[in-house]
C-alpha cells in the first residue's frame, strides 16, 4: 500500500531539470498550495543555482545526493529528450516516486526497464502527456464518450514545428507521441501501422506521414514534421469523424468545433476575453498536475502511468520497422 497523505499535508517534491521545461516543472509545482518544493538538481551549476535562487529552493548538481539529503515524496524529472534513461533509473533505485517527461525512452528496452523497476518497488510511476487535458480535446472525449460522433470512421493529426536532433527519428519519437497518445486517448488502439519519411532537408528523417488503422475498423493519418514552424497559425490539426458528427481541435487550445453530420450549424469552443489560462498551452500542464497530485495523495495509480509512453514508443518504432521494410506493420501489444 503507498501512502495515503493527510488533508492539509503537502506533498514534498524535488525536481530534476534546470532548463526551459524544466522551469514549467518548478512553477507548476511551486505555485499548488498542496506541495512544498524543496530542491532542484541540474547539470550545469551555474543554471542549477539560478533556477534555485528564483524559486527559493536547494540546489544540486547531483541527484543521489539531493534525494538523500531532501527526502522528497516525489521526484519530478524534466530533462534533455535523449538523456531521460539514466536519471530516471537513478530515482527509480533511490525507491522514489517519479513524474516524467515524454518520451519515456527512444529504446524499448529501456522503457521495460524502467517500468519493470518501477512496478518491483509499488512507485508511482506518471508521465506529462499534458496534451490530454486541452480544454478542446476534453471537450473532444466527452463528445465522443456521449455518442455524439457516432460510430468513429476516420481521425487526423497534423503538428509540425521546428526541432532539432542527432537521432534519426527524433521527431516521430519525441513528438509525435503526443499524437499517438491522443488518438488512442480519443479513438481506442491503433491496430497497424505504415510509413513514409523523408530526410530531403538533412538530419534524419524529419517528416513523416502515417497511415494508420484502429482495432474498431476507423482509420487515421497522422503527419508530423520538424521541417515547419510552431510560428505558422494551425500548426496543430485534430479531426475525428464519425457517422454522427464531426469534432475539429485548432491548434491545441485554440478552437473546438462539433458538427452533427449534414448541419452547416455547429458548436465552437474559443476562450473568452477574460480566459487567459484556457488559451495558454503551458495551462494544460496545471491541469494534468491537479488529477496527478489527486490520485498520488490517494495513493491510487497516476492519471497517465508511465505505460503511456512505452506504448507511444511502441507506436513508433513500428513505423520505423514499416517504414525500413515498406510493408504495413501490426502492433501486437498492449
Amino acid at each position: 500500500m503507498r501512502r495515503v497523505f493527510e488533508p492539509g499535508e503537502r506533498v514534498r517534491v524535488a525536481l530534476v531539470g534546470a532548463g526551459g521545461w524544466g522551469r514549467q516543472h518548478a512553477r507548476v509545482f511551486a505555485a499548488h498550495p498542496e506541495v512544498e518544493l524543496c530542491a532542484v538538481a541540474g547539470r550545469t551549476p551555474e543554471r542549477t543555482e539560478a533556477r534555485a535562487r528564483e524559486f527559493n529552493i536547494r540546489a544540486y548538481t547531483d541527484i543521489g545526493e539531493m534525494i538523500e539529503r531532501e527526502r522528497p515524496d516525489l521526484v519530478s524529472l524534466s530533462l534533455p529528450n535523449q538523456g531521460h534513461y539514466e536519471p530516471t533509473r537513478a530515482v527509480i533505485e533511490a525507491g522514489c516516486h517519479l513524474f516524467v517527461e515524454k518520451p519515456l525512452a527512444f529504446d524499448l528496452d529501456e522503457a521495460d526497464a524502467l517500468l519493470a523497476a518501477a512496478a518491483s518497488r509499488n512507485l508511482f510511476f506518471a508521465i506529462n502527456f499534458n496534451h490530454r487535458y486541452a480544454r478542446p480535446h476534453q471537450m473532444a472525449r466527452t463528445a465522443i464518450d456521449a455518442g455524439r460522433l457516432g460510430d468513429l470512421v476516420f481521425a487526423l493529426w497534423r503538428f509540425g514545428g521546428e526541432g532539432r536532433s542527432d537521432h534519426p527519428h527524433a521527431n516521430l519519437i519525441e513528438t509525435q507521441c503526443h499524437g499517438f497518445d491522443l488518438l488512442e486517448w480519443l479513438c481506442g488502439p491503433i491496430a497497424s501501422v505504415m510509413a513514409e519519411m523523408t530526410d530531403k532537408t538533412g538530419g534524419g528523417w524529419r517528416t513523416l506521414a502515417l497511415s494508420l488503422r484502429f482495432a474498431s475498423g476507423a482509420v487515421g493519418s497522422l503527419l508530423g514534421s520538424y521541417d515547419s514552424s510552431y510560428s505558422y497559425p494551425g500548426t496543430h490539426l485534430l479531426e475525428i469523424n464519425g457517422t454522427a458528427g464531426r469534432v475539429l481541435v485548432e491548434d491545441t487550445v485554440r478552437r473546438y468545433a462539433f458538427h452533427p453530420t449534414g448541419s452547416e450549424t455547429g458548436e465552437v469552443w474559443q476562450a473568452g476575453y477574460f480566459n487567459d489560462r484556457g488559451r495558454e498551452f503551458h495551462r494544460t500542464f496545471d491541469m494534468h498536475l491537479t488529477d496527478l497530485l489527486a490520485a498520488f495523495r490517494a495513493g491510487q495509480e497516476p492519471p497517465i502511468h508511465a505505460r503511456a509512453g512505452r506504448r507511444a514508443l511502441l507506436l513508433a518504432h513500428a513505423a520505423i520497422r514499416s517504414f525500413e521494410t515498406g510493408t504495413r506493420v501490426a502492433i501486437e501489444e498492449s
